[in-house]
């Protein structure tokens, strides 16, 4: 069956770094344009960041530009967000969401000194 699984997460002290990954598996993952999303408690689920099919094109929400790089591997299946000089803002729990659309289960991000 269709499987987003995000690791990566854990606590960090602001200005660090995390890489979170997503793992795919049960659909055609190369041709689907993936997103980061992500939900801090209390508050909406927010997109972060998208990517194309073939990795050429991305977005980034501002408050992220600059600091966060999304990119893909298709021949691994897998989808990355590298979140460098971390705000306490950023702690949230990070999900990746496909095109069709299929979620992820999560992984939590936690920012704090």
């Amino acid at each position: 069956q269709v499987q987003l699984v995000e690791s990566g997460g854990g606590l960090v002290q602001p200005g660090g770094s995390l890489r979170l990954s997503c793992a795919a598996s049960g659909f055609m993952f190369s041709t689907n344009v993936m997103y980061w999303y992500r939900q801090a408690p209390g508050k909406e689920r927010m997109l972060v960041a998208s990517i194309s099919a073939s990795g050429g094109e991305t977005y980034y929400v501002d408050s992220v530009k600059g600091r966060f790089t999304i990119s893909r591997d298709n021949q691994k299946n897998t989808l990355y967000l590298q979140m460098s000089s971390l705000k306490p803002e950023d702690t949230a729990v990070y999900y990746c969401k496909s095109g069709i659309p299929y979620w992820g289960q999560g992984t939590q991000v936690t920012v704090s000194s």
